[in-house]
């Protein structure tokens, strides 16, 4: 779940089964009372044609509370503080850092930090779509030391330039009158 319209809708779809539903937030339900293996069943029923994925043993539900705190970090927070992202997931996930990058490389086939580079870019795409801030300002706000960093890893991600994304991103767009 990465939006609070997901959120509404899960705990919704669970309160219409009657279970009684401590809190929704990413990726993570908590119910008051552990569900039945028939309630179960039915929350799967209810949310996987949604598009939800139930996750129900210990490795994914970790390497899902992985992605959503780096899906948090980029996405839903100002990155104003620099944050040590291998002592961030240690102390969230009460684990040790080579056990949650090797757990994560083993079942993703990618590593975290590519995870987070990635997450990183597709939070640059968004920005630059947007066309609000520069591309000194993203890279603050995204914890780059450069701009130059920022458009070297931009480009080996994507292939483009973040200039020649933005440029084919406006290409694309039609004016509001041939819409």
């Amino acid at each position: 779940m990465v939006c609070n319209r997901c959120i509404m809708v899960v705990q919704q779809e669970l309160e219409k089964l009657g279970l009684d539903v401590k809190s929704v937030t990413l990726g993570e339900v908590m119910l008051t009372k552990e569900p039945t293996a028939e309630e179960k069943k039915q929350i799967e029923s209810v949310l996987i044609p949604l598009g939800f994925e139930v996750i129900d043993d210990k490795k994914s539900r970790i390497i899902e509370k992985i992605k959503n705190i780096i899906i948090g970090l980029v996405h839903h927070h100002d990155n104003d503080t620099r944050t040590n992202l291998s002592e961030l997931l240690s102390s969230e996930l009460h684990h040790d850092y080579n056990y949650l990058s090797n757990l994560f490389s083993e079942v993703e086939g990618t590593t975290i930090e590519k995870y987070f580079i990635a997450q990183k870019i597709e939070k640059v795409k968004e920005l630059l779509v947007y066309d609000e801030l520069s591309l000194s300002e993203i890279a603050f706000r995204l914890n780059y030391s450069s701009v130059a960093y920022l458009s070297n890893q931009f480009k080996k991600v994507t292939g483009l330039t973040p200039s020649h994304f933005k440029q084919i991103r406006e290409d694309k767009r039609k004016p509001l009158d041939k819409v």
